[in-house]
């Protein structure tokens, strides 16, 4: 396994967000997290970039990274696209790209990867120009997701990257991850959209209230009837 977490917990308060969970991530797959809002899916992926208070144990190839801090983490070839894209908006497309390569020291791997991500993302290369903050709801995800990528991880996060896309954009998005993974790259994804993302899962687990309640591979989750009634909109027969 290239990522395993094991027994993770995080707590706001005394709320527990996360409670106690297992997750094992195998390289060169696309793994999915879903689950309804506040189930706990997004502070678990903070927790494992370091941006979270948390007990438990991270592994990343064989090394504990528990405690490391988020720059490390990226260091070592974990990068997060998070939740809201979070793009400098006043910033042009470019040099949001160049920030995601803030952890990359050669000048020629960072214009290796900024090529790399134009050819992925036409538009961004027509737009390299443009201020970020002016770009379409589907461009600013794909720069979100560049700009991610930029720091040639080995696993990039996703979380939820089709969050408030019109359907055509998000089976755009959902294809772009597919073409990354091609690429080479090991994929964990929280996305609402459960169908879509289960369809394009090796792997997936369903979080509820912060722990683990169902696991397999996304075909077995797309098959089951707690999955279709609860997040698929399916209704079984009575």
């Amino acid at each position: 396994m290239i990522l395993e977490v094991k027994n993770l917990q995080v707590h706001y308060g005394g709320i527990k967000a996360v409670r106690g969970i297992d997750l094992s991530i195998e390289e060169n797959k696309i793994i999915t997290l879903i689950g309804a809002n506040g189930a706990g899916k997004s502070s678990t992926l903070r927790a494992i970039m370091g941006l979270e208070e948390k007990t438990g144990e991270i592994f990343y190839k064989g090394e504990d990274i528990s405690n490391e801090k988020t720059m490390n983490i990226v260091k070592k070839g974990i990068s997060l696209s998070p939740e809201g894209r979070r793009i400098f908006e006043n910033l042009t497309v470019e040099e949001n790209l160049l920030l995601g390569a803030y952890t990359v020291h050669s000048k020629d791997v960072v214009k290796f990867q900024k090529e790399k991500m134009y050819d992925l993302f036409p538009i961004l290369k027509e737009r390299h120009w443009q201020k970020a903050g002016t770009l379409s709801g589907g461009e600013q995800q794909m720069l979100a997701v560049s700009r991610a990528l930029m720091a040639e991880p080995e696993i990039l996060i996703l979380d939820e990257p089709s969050l408030g896309l019109a359907p055509l954009l998000i089976k755009d998005i959902f294809e772009i991850i597919q073409r990354i993974h091609a690429l080479g790259n090991t994929i964990l994804l929280v996305e609402q959209n459960a169908n879509k993302a289960l369809e394009i899962a090796d792997y997936a687990y369903v979080l509820e209230t912060g722990e683990i309640t169902l696991e397999g591979t996304g075909q077995e989750l797309l098959a089951s009837p707690e999955v279709q009634r609860a997040y698929l909109g399916k209704v079984g027969d009575e």
